[in-house]
């Protein structure tokens, strides 16, 4: 015979914001004894939502009269209602969805609770992650298969025009990570090889093979060895010009920076060129670093690489043995990628993330970022704004005042 389910009450406090609000209430639930099951609160523009699950007493009525009383003094409004038991468990199949917009409006997030609904999900927690420069929102999804949701979630998003990211909920998503960012486009803006063909007067050229390359039109070897033919004579004193003009993109260094904190490892792997990528790593304070060398002759760039070229495949191969060195296993690895010499790296890694990507690297990473700003990694991984803000705080950096 199974045990009796015990009598709870669900007391629900809902009002406007102040100090000594849930003190005032918890004072009140002391002197009845009761055992606190479960506790939720929420605050919407200065308006409190205070959810308490307690064990309900012998006497419980005397208790709602004393929570009805303390409601009053606050100005707020309080429903208690009687019932048994725990919440259910979660059902199995639970995900992050996190959804990204620049605005989100509400018929995105219409669509995306309704594709949840299909799977037969459930939506269990909403938590938001950001709301300046883009607006990040966390939904704690159970009862649907991962990847059945994130297939039904990336249509979704295409047609939204939002970013939707799924991942399943384990504790990998706040374990030490691996970090792999590719650079030209990526890490920073632009592509070097192009700078440098603007010094020798191929930049045309150099952008349309560049172009063809990052859409999977030619060998990205052969594309790379006809690119850099085109740079022999130049003097490599251009390499220091072209790295003072190096813009990193938006969000990169608070990436850096906030997952450097919390123990994560950063690697770049590049098709470009080790002397702007030792250099890069250097300056964010990335631990390893891997890309094509030009070979220099007599202060000249000659047109060659040295040693083998780091290419699609190589990528790829960087990523594994950068996650042995860290000691992390693949799935505890995250790769960031934006051209078809990604792919593998993207596919090689635990989550890959195709930001600001060509179709075809989109359509093959687990997910998508279509925001200018890297630090909107940060959101998927379960890192808030206003948490990334009070750690620079403390360290000392100042960080932009979000828009009233």
């Amino acid at each position: 015979m199974s045990a009796q389910r015990p009598e709870t009450l669900l007391i629900t406090l809902t009002g406007k914001d102040r100090p000594g609000v849930t003190s005032s209430m918890f004072s009140t639930l002391a002197l009845a004894g009761v055992e606190v099951i479960d506790l939720e609160q929420i605050i919407l523009r200065r308006r409190l939502i205070l959810g308490v699950l307690v064990s309900a007493p012998r006497d419980w009525k005397k208790l709602a009269t004393a929570v009805e009383a303390t409601a009053a003094a606050l100005d707020m409004t309080v429903e208690i209602e009687r019932g048994s038991g725990d919440n259910r468990a979660r059902r199995e199949g639970r995900s992050h969805v996190t959804v990204i917009g620049t605005p989100l409006r509400a018929a995105a997030m219409a669509a995306v609770a309704g594709r949840i609904a299909d799977t037969g999900g459930n939506i269990d927690r909403i938590e938001r992650m950001a709301r300046y420069p883009v607006t990040a929102i966390d939904l704690f999804v159970s009862g649907s298969d991962p990847d059945t949701l994130r297939t039904l979630l990336a249509s979704e998003a295409a047609q939204q025009g939002i970013d939707i990211a799924v991942q399943p909920a384990t504790m990998l998503r706040r374990g030490m990570r691996l970090i792999v960012l590719d650079v030209d486009s990526t890490l920073i803006q632009g592509e070097v090889i192009e700078m440098l063909a603007a010094h020798a007067g191929h930049e045309p050229e150099v952008a349309r093979i560049t172009e063809q390359a990052m859409r999977g039109e030619i060998d990205f070897e052969e594309s790379l060895r006809r690119r850099v033919r085109l740079l022999a004579g130049l003097d490599a004193a251009v390499l220091d010009r072209v790295y003072a003009d190096i813009v990193v993109a938006p969000g990169a260094r608070t990436m850096v920076r906030t997952l450097r904190r919390l123990g994560y490892r950063f690697a770049i792997v590049s098709g470009g060129f080790s002397q702007i990528t030792d250099r890069l790593a250097a300056d964010l304070g990335i631990h390893f670093a891997r890309a094509n060398e030009l070979e220099i002759v007599d202060g000249r760039i000659t047109g060659e690489i040295v040693g083998a070229v780091v290419d699609r495949a190589g990528k790829a191969e960087a990523l594994r043995e950068f996650a042995e060195k860290v000691g992390v296993s693949r799935d505890a690895t995250i790769a960031i990628g934006d051209g078809a010499n990604d792919l593998d790296m993207l596919n090689a890694a635990g989550l890959g993330i195709a930001f600001n990507a060509r179709p075809v690297v989109q359509q093959a990473a687990d997910t998508a970022v279509n925001v200018p700003y890297l630090d909107t990694i940060l959101y998927l991984l379960g890192i808030s704004r206003e948490e990334i803000e009070a750690a620079d705080a403390e360290a000392g950096f100042v960080t932009p005042s979000p828009p009233v």
